[in-house]
């Protein structure tokens, strides 16, 4: 069996966001770093792949600069690497997306599929299940850990009652929660193996995806708007009005 991890190269979450001209303005973004719920999913992914599970490849939709998030995957131990090139992502909405992905997973004849349970950018949560749907397979999400006995794979996932185990078969599609799995790193070897990996690159238009028509227009992006200055009280005199502040502005009393 074929396995895929998708991946989503987003803003660090450390780095500025600017809104200039009613866009968020990419190219002020000093640093784009691996969606972090795809973390997970790659690293399960490894697990899953170390166990037995067959080669995993790394996949991804977007501009040239996420090549080197595959190249990070790459070091770790993704397989094989397969970009989709798409110069704005921006312009594109989720179910072209999705069309996209699930074209790509079918190019690379892969059968699981891992992904993270939102991007960290959107949030909107809805490729694992999207791609799920364009490939008539199951979907688990929230899924925190995956196993497999050889016939079946077993999921773990937070539920309203706990967390429950799921057995599916493949086709399938896994949607990651932030787990309790420690991440691995790049080590040296791996990084100089990872330099010698060429990573296919397609157009949607190769997958037999068309993109030409969005439903899906964006009016405009606008900052958050900016929090009033904090307030700050000093001595036992302030002590009536911090809890009436409390009480009726804040409601935590």
């Amino acid at each position: 069996m074929g396995i895929a991890v998708l991946l989503k190269q987003v803003p660090d979450t450390t780095a500025k966001i600017s809104v200039s001209g009613g866009r968020v303005d990419e190219s002020a973004v000093n640093k784009w770093s691996m969606s972090p719920y795809d973390e997970y999913a790659l690293e399960s992914a490894l697990q899953l792949k170390e166990s037995g599970g067959g080669d995993l490849v790394a996949i991804t939709c977007g501009p040239s600069r996420a090549a080197k998030m595959l190249t990070d995957a790459a070091a770790v131990g993704a397989d094989s690497l397969l970009h989709i090139l798409v110069e704005d992502i921006s312009g594109l909405d989720s179910t072209q997306v999705q069309s996209i992905l699930a074209a790509a997973v079918a190019h690379s004849g892969s059968d699981i599929v891992f992904c993270g349970k939102q991007a960290a950018d959107t949030n909107a949560g809805s490729t694992g299940p999207g791609v799920a749907h364009l490939m008539d397979a199951s979907c688990v999400t929230m899924v925190s850990e995956v196993v497999s006995d050889g016939s079946s794979l077993t999921a773990m996932r937070a539920s309203s009652d706990g967390n429950e185990r799921v057995a599916v078969s493949a086709p399938c599609v896994f949607a990651f929660d932030k787990g309790i799995i420690e991440l691995r790193r790049p080590n040296v070897r791996g990084i100089m193996m990872a330099k010698k990996k060429v990573a296919e690159t397609l157009s949607p238009a190769d997958l037999g995806v068309d993109i030409s028509v969005s439903s899906v227009s964006i009016i405009g992006h606008n900052p958050p708007p900016q929090k009033p200055p904090g307030q700050k009280f000093e001595g036992a005199d302030s002590v009536a009005a911090v809890v009436g502040k409390l009480r009726d502005e804040a409601n935590v009393i």
